[in-house]
């Protein structure tokens, strides 16, 4: 079984090597995704930071906004990530991967990682831009570790749930549909741009199985309040999360050339 997991680890940075190279000779894809948080954060966030409407716990709105926006922008990369493996499918690469004896759990990991390093290239876009600002965040050599932990996790668990939705769906143009059906419902039941102390009742019960909720959470108290006393909580329930889509990913990835 060790043997099994190192093996799907070495051969995870493989795949994911690759598919960084890939966004290496195209960044464009960077550049077209900063557009949405710049758009969040210079229009919405400024807007409702003058209504002062949204109780925000002391600190200002942007800085309360600024993790949600961050861990939508990792989510929307990470959610239609399920697009590559279609395409992948579609030009018969995915099909040479599958004949080949690599483990399943390794092809799962490898678009996992890849999806992190857009993600934390997303994280720096938006420090960028709360910097511009004028946003302050806590921003330090301990706190730049755990965000990538949350990023990482964030995004694996979003991608290992777009490749489910991959291998159920076949078609881009369906993916495309699921893919806004599922992203925006997650990032509105969250405590992304409001506390869930406000939302109605049954609400704040989706918000709290919500693993969005919790990539939030940990990135508000690295990055806003500094109070880092629930942050194991949330990073556990992330990689929980995370393993258990991992699992699913693996068993569902072959049924995609079906």
């Amino acid at each position: 079984m060790i043997k099994y997991i190192l093996e799907s680890f070495r051969k995870a940075f493989i795949i994911a090597g690759t598919e960084v190279r890939k966004l290496f000779h195209d960044p464009t894809e960077l550049i077209s995704r900063a557009v949405q948080p710049i758009l969040w954060l210079g229009i919405f966030g400024e807007a409702l930071s003058k209504v002062r409407a949204i109780p925000t716990g002391g600190v200002t709105y942007l800085q309360f906004i600024t993790p949600g926006i961050l861990t939508q922008s990792v989510t929307f990369v990470a959610i239609f990530y399920g697009l590559y493996i279609i395409m992948d499918r579609d030009a018969g690469i995915l099909q040479k991967f599958l004949v080949t004896p690599t483990p399943r759990l390794a092809l799962v990991w490898g678009k996992m990682l890849s999806a992190t390093v857009r993600g934390i290239s997303q994280a720096v876009i938006v420090f960028i831009f709360a910097f511009i600002l004028g946003i302050k965040l806590h921003i330090t050599i301990w706190t730049i570790p755990g965000v990538m932990i949350i990023v990482l996790l964030g995004a694996s668990f979003f991608t290992g749930l777009s490749m489910i939705v991959a291998s159920i769906v076949k078609t881009r143009e369906r993916f495309m549909g699921i893919g806004q059906v599922i992203t925006l419902p997650l990032f509105f039941a969250s405590n992304a741009i409001y506390p869930i102390q406000i939302m109605p009742p049954w609400l704040q019960v989706v918000a709290k199985i919500n693993p969005l909720s919790y990539m939030v959470d940990g990135l508000r108290s690295l990055l806003v309040s500094g109070v880092t006393t629930g942050i194991l909580a949330d990073i556990g329930i992330l990689l929980a999360a995370t393993l258990l889509i991992s699992a699913v990913s693996a068993y569902m990835y072959p049924k995609v050339v079906m």
